[in-house]
């Protein structure tokens, strides 16, 4: 949903990229920056239970977290040092991402394990929808309520409005878990039509 707005700001990224290649940095690099950054935020989330306004710290560590994993592609089509092993790890250290921030948000207790475990799932199958998709040949870029994007806005925007209302990041994952398991319904459907298709050509 947010990836089209996604491809815009990627071009406003440039000037970003060719900063952070200057200083050293390289695709593969700033993947690995985003999982700590996000690890950082998984611990900060967990220490929140104990004192709230660690919120913020988990928050801006999971945005800046974000922030890398778009300007590594960035880098990569800018440097040409685009590789199908760096499109792999990527992929794959999103997905430690998003599991070790669910896990840091469930062990504060703000939310509930069950709904926790759901939203987890959820963002899995949602990323595995695509790329088993895509290995078929049908392109799921865009497909769906819930990429990874609007999970991370949602997240922040449920950690910020917490300072003021405690069951809000509860809320959000709630919210999160529903968006993304209806998120791989719309991919699964997606597929059913676009195979049906391509066996009718």
């Amino acid at each position: 949903m947010l990836t089209k707005l996604k491809q815009r700001i990627q071009q406003t990224l440039t000037g970003v990229a060719k900063v952070t290649h200057e200083i050293g940095f390289t695709p593969n690099r700033l993947s690995g920056l985003g999982i700590i950054l996000a690890l950082l935020s998984a611990i900060a989330y967990w220490q929140a239970s104990a004192n709230p306004p660690m919120l913020i710290l988990a928050a801006f560590l999971l945005l800046f977290s974000g922030f890398c994993d778009a300007l590594d592609g960035v880098l990569a089509r800018l440097c040409q040092q685009t590789t199908v092993f760096g499109g792999f790890l990527d992929s794959l250290l999103d997905r430690y991402a998003d599991a070790a921030v669910m896990v840091g948000i469930i062990a504060s207790g703000f939310a509930n394990f069950f709904w926790g475990l759901a939203a987890i799932v959820g963002a899995l199958l949602v990323s595995y929808a695509r790329a088993r998709a895509e290995a078929a040949g049908v392109k799921m870029e865009s497909i769906g309520i819930a990429e990874r994007a609007e999970r991370i806005i949602l997240l922040l925007l449920g950690s910020l409005i917490t300072l003021f209302w405690s069951d809000a990041l509860g809320w959000s994952v709630i919210v999160l878990a529903f968006l993304t398991n209806i998120t791989v319904l719309q991919r699964a459907v997606y597929f059913y039509k676009a195979s049906k298709k391509q066996m009718a050509d």
